[in-house]
């Protein structure tokens, strides 16, 4: 049988069309470089903590460098394991890449693309240079009649070189992207990149995140390792930027925090296929996007699994991964992150590990949420009844009211919201009554939030109809009653143009313009 033939289009596919976001070549590169640095503390090459990965912006040059001081590659085997595709030694479930394509992705992003290395012992340095436009230049050919194999365009495009008197000591894997695309700009934006590698790369949580010691403990006590990298750009060290606080979208001003954290372990057959950590808040209502860290978070080898929205799927309700701030550790070595690291390869781990998480994220968290989220709403309506029976007090006092009717009115308004109020509480009485262990944790939080009254339920509305008939009764004050310097003719002209404004709009509105008229008159 012939030998078969792989068309040039097969490298668009591993380069070009293999990731949506062009950001995701810092995840590949610092993947490649986490799994060698894990090998020189292995090899005693590091100790542990001395890894270091340094990645270097230009915008002037339109240059990305990628450096670190891990194994670096052997000069006699540098064109073997550079040269050759999905051809890697690593192994599934050991190392965190195995497929031996991540190293193309920069091929879709710049002019060249230029890998450098040195291995401890050795005085050379090894260099692979990759025309990135020319080949897309076969590739387009390809496309038009013209064709060429991946090998033809491999052989066209790559170059190799090697440097001598390289000091014997030195030890580094180098990824040069040189010649940005201009489309590609935000790759050399540097908050960008940062804001990214916050929450994709493996990096420690930022000191300032109170909680960070829970989460290492939790981890030690399930005897599960959290893989952390001292990864920088522009020599500003990344780390996750987890907080307490959460921004309201419009106003940008804390609307809630995150006053705790709760842990859960999932088990298959006695083994640990995942745990996971999650804040707790008084969940008032879903996080603004606003909140970089919004969503529960998957991970693999602490790398991030496609994005904020990878679990969202295993909540009943869109709107359920967006209420939470937390991270999914996997664990189980055969949940197996895709080629695109966007989510794990269909297998029955996966499925196994969905039916667990689905399961504790509709049952447990769902319930949280949900009944955060109606506590929350059932106090703000005794909030607002409380505050319309003061306001309604307070006009009464105040000789607001144009005539009876207008009172009624507003007192009707007043004993409306108290029903609503009264119906609010039933609800947070029937949350009580069945809540448990965190749900009692969000409720305590909810009411020592809220603002400081002598009594945290209803108060019943005092305010009583009055009888002008009544000879018992003294009449109520009228606004126009204030108006002396007018007959009482003109004060009942006024009364009644008052009276048909009260009528005609909102309260609100009716006050403004009866205020405008008292000023005029």
């Amino acid at each position: 049988m012939a030998d078969y033939v792989f068309g040039a289009n097969i490298l668009e596919n591993l380069t070009t069309g293999m990731y949506q976001d062009s950001k995701v070549i810092y995840r590949e590169y610092i993947q490649n470089a986490c799994d060698q640095i894990d090998k020189a503390i292995k090899d005693g090459i590091l100790k542990l903590g001395e890894g270091t990965i340094d990645i270097w912006l230009d915008r002037t040059k339109r240059t990305i460098v990628i450096e670190d001081n891990a194994t670096g590659i052997p000069a006699g085997k540098f064109q073997e394991v550079l040269g050759n595709i999905a051809d890697s030694d690593k192994k599934i479930g050991e190392d965190k890449g195995f497929r031996g394509i991540g190293r193309l992705c920069g091929l879709a992003y710049c002019k060249e693309l230029v890998f450098i290395s040195s291995s401890k012992g050795e005085t050379v340095e090894s260099t692979m240079r990759c025309d990135a436009k020319k080949m897309r230049a076969l590739i387009d050919e390809n496309g038009h009649g013209k064709k060429h194999t991946a090998d033809d365009v491999l052989h066209a495009i790559n170059s190799f070189d090697l440097r001598e008197d390289v000091e014997a000591g030195s030890h580094y894997f180098r990824v040069e992207m040189v010649d940005i695309s201009p489309e590609n700009t935000d790759l050399l934006d540097f908050q960008q990149v940062k804001d990214y590698l916050s929450f994709v790369a493996p990096v420690p949580y930022q000191s300032s995140f109170i909680y960070r010691k829970e989460i290492y403990n939790h981890a030690k006590c399930l005897s599960v390792k959290i893989d952390e990298y001292n990864v920088k750009i522009n020599a500003e060290q990344v780390f996750k930027k987890y907080v307490t606080i959460l921004k309201d979208s419009q106003t940008g001003d804390k609307y809630d925090d995150i006053f705790g954290i709760e842990f859960k372990d999932f088990y298959l057959d006695d083994e640990l296929i995942a745990w996971m950590w999650v804040g707790v808040s008084r969940f008032q209502k879903a996080i603004p996007k606003v909140n970089q860290m919004r969503g529960l978070r998957l991970r693999k080898e602490n790398i991030q699994i496609g994005d904020e929205d990878s679990l969202q799927k295993l909540f009943r309700e869109d709107r359920g991964n967006t209420y939470f701030v937390g991270e999914v550790f996997a664990i189980n070595r055969d949940l197996i992150p895709n080629s695109q690291r966007s989510y794990f390869n269909e297998n029955p781990a996966r499925l196994e590990f969905e039916r667990t998480l689905r399961k504790y994220f509709n049952e447990e968290l769902r319930k949280i949420y949900y009944n955060g989220s109606t506590i929350n709403a059932a106090y703000k309506k005794i909030d607002a009844a409380e505050k319309k029976e003061a306001e309604f007090k307070q006009k009464e006092s105040a000789g607001v009211f144009v005539d009876d009717d207008h009172r009624e009115r507003e007192l009707e308004v007043v004993l409306e919201a108290k029903k609503e109020a009264e119906t609010a509480q039933e609800k947070i009485e029937k949350v009580k009554e069945k809540a448990d262990g965190l749900m009692q944790k969000v409720i305590q939080r909810i009411e020592v939030e809220r603002p400081r009254r002598s009594v945290a339920v209803v108060k019943p509305v005092t305010v009583i109809p009055v009888d002008n008939n009544d000879p018992k009764q003294p009449r109520s004050i009228r606004r126009v009653d204030k108006l002396t310097h007018y007959s009482k003719a003109e004060r009942k002209l006024i009364s009644k143009i008052f009276s048909i404004i009260t009528t005609a709009t909102d309260s609100q509105t009716s006050e403004m313009i009866i205020r405008k008229i008292e000023e005029g008159l």
